[in-house]
């Protein structure tokens, strides 16, 4: 990271996917002092446990990647939740790494950040520029406060607390469940069962057409270890104190048809693809504008079919019952 590998690193939400992700990246690199808290052992939401939790150990950096996340149907259902315990979570890290003297803090948000119809691919400067996607509005609420609780802490206090937002996410350590899963992992369970069941055919909601950016968690985890190791005159020369947050992505998207094809490949499903157009498509397209990553000398190098490759391994691997 910015300093020695010895240097104590906090990395909350440790045991999400892409926490558990920078875990491995930071162990890859030699750092030795990896501080981790589950949730047994440390209430994100209390800011009395979060104070005292920083006063116990000498915290050199953190990486923020707790959050309450959940697909539209739980943010539908359940947004002053997503709306609260997001605000609380990061507030109480933000305040008490600043209180402990804690120099450098990354925060990991989210693309739903931007307007519901904003420019493709979508710019940092689109932030704030018009009405949010209203089935996640809570959630972006919640990780643009993020954004602006960072900077704001850097404008007064001279923090280097900086921002990170991916684009849709997949890898080891996602949610596999049948009904609660975002679009790789479901493909991927709905195909596997498939083959195990030898059926004729999948049927996959939507016409196909949307086209939608997938980066593997891997590949996150690598660049936001990158933006947290950038000298600060280098990311203040491609950032602006107002907009300062960085998107990560490929800059590459395919249709959920090409998804769809590639997924069937890698599980080995060879009947038919049947699409159920009645079912909603949702927006057309969306994709990350990462020219300003690619400008402080970070491109994702995991491509598609290779990184599906990798979470069907590991699906098959840690799911009893896709081992049978």
């Amino acid at each position: 990271m910015s300093g020695a590998t010895n240097d104590a690193i906090f990395v909350a939400g440790h045991r999400g996917m892409v926490g558990s992700a920078i875990v491995r990246r930071l162990q890859a690199l030699g750092c030795t002092n990896i501080v981790t808290a589950g949730r047994d052992e440390l209430d994100l939401g209390s800011q009395a446990a979060v104070r005292a939790f920083f006063d116990s150990r000498r915290i050199d950096q953190v990486v923020l990647a707790a959050a309450k996340v959940g697909g539209i149907h739980a943010n539908n259902t359940y947004p002053a939740d997503f709306l609260y315990d997001n605000l609380m979570i990061e507030a109480n890290v933000i305040q008490a790494a600043h209180a402990a003297g804690v120099q450098r803090l990354l925060f990991l948000g989210s693309s739903c950040i931007y307007p519901r119809l904003a420019p493709q691919p979508m710019r940092e400067d689109a932030l704030l520029t018009g009405p949010l996607e209203p089935t996640n509005e809570p959630y972006a609420i919640a990780k643009i406060a993020g954004i602006k609780l960072c900077e704001s802490y850097n404008r007064q206090h001279g923090r280097d607390y900086r921002s990170v937002m991916p684009t849709n996410l997949y890898g080891p350590g996602d949610n596999f469940h049948p009904e609660n899963s975002h679009v790789i992992p479901a493909l991927l369970r709905r195909f596997h069962e498939a083959v195990q069941g030898n059926a004729p055919e999948v049927v996959i909601w939507g016409s196909g057409a949307p086209m939608r950016e997938f980066l593997h968690v891997d590949d996150m985890a690598a660049a936001s270890v990158h933006v947290m190791t950038l000298p600060p005159e280098v990311y203040q020369a491609h950032t602006q104190p107002m907009l300062s947050h960085i998107n990560v992505g490929t800059g590459v998207d395919c249709t959920i048809r090409e998804l769809a094809e590639t997924i069937a490949k890698v599980t080995g499903f060879g009947g038919r693809l049947v699409w159920d157009s009645s079912k909603p498509d949702g927006t057309p397209r969306k994709l990350m504008d990462v020219s300003r990553l690619a400008a402080l000398g970070w491109r994702a190098s995991i491509g598609l079919e290779d990184g599906l490759r990798d979470a069907y391994g590991w699906f098959l691997r840690h799911h009893a019952e896709a081992r049978r």
